[in-house]
């Protein structure tokens, strides 16, 4: 069974920094190791829909990152380890949400469809006070 599991989240300051990481682990991705799949960050603020935040290509080589977090929020991945990790910086009140890794089907070329990634972690909530 595939599991993503977040860790990182908490309160922080307005202004501060947060990482949130995320472990990979369970069988391959349809015969695909989890090192080649795209990955990304999606957030959901109370009431609200989930929103797509950044997304990373199997190789790490392309990011890609919503405009709302463009030049905050830096997302990379570590394959050797199964790991995919978001810093946060510059926090803002707008930022508060439960933030979610969550993983695709091989590559994309659209990032912010949600349909797109079949894998989910629990969510882990990040609240910045202003």
């Amino acid at each position: 069974q595939v599991q993503l599991v977040e860790s990182g989240g908490g309160l922080v300051q307005a202004g501060g920094s947060l990482k949130l990481s995320c472990a990979a682990s369970g069988r391959t991705f349809s015969n695909s190791a989890i090192s080649t799949i795209a990955m990304g960050w999606w957030r959901q603020h109370p009431g609200k829909e989930r929103e797509w935040v950044a997304g990373i290509t199997w190789r790490g080589r392309n990011q890609y990152y919503a405009d709302s977090v463009k030049g905050r929020f830096t997302i990379s991945r570590d394959n050797a380890k199964n790991t995919l990790s978001l810093q946060m910086n510059n926090l803002k009140s707008a930022d508060t949400a439960i933030y979610y890794c969550a993983a695709a089907e091989g590559h994309l070329t659209v990032w912010n469809e949600r349909s797109y990634y079949p894998y989910w972690g629990q969510g882990i909530q990040v609240t910045v006070s202003s």
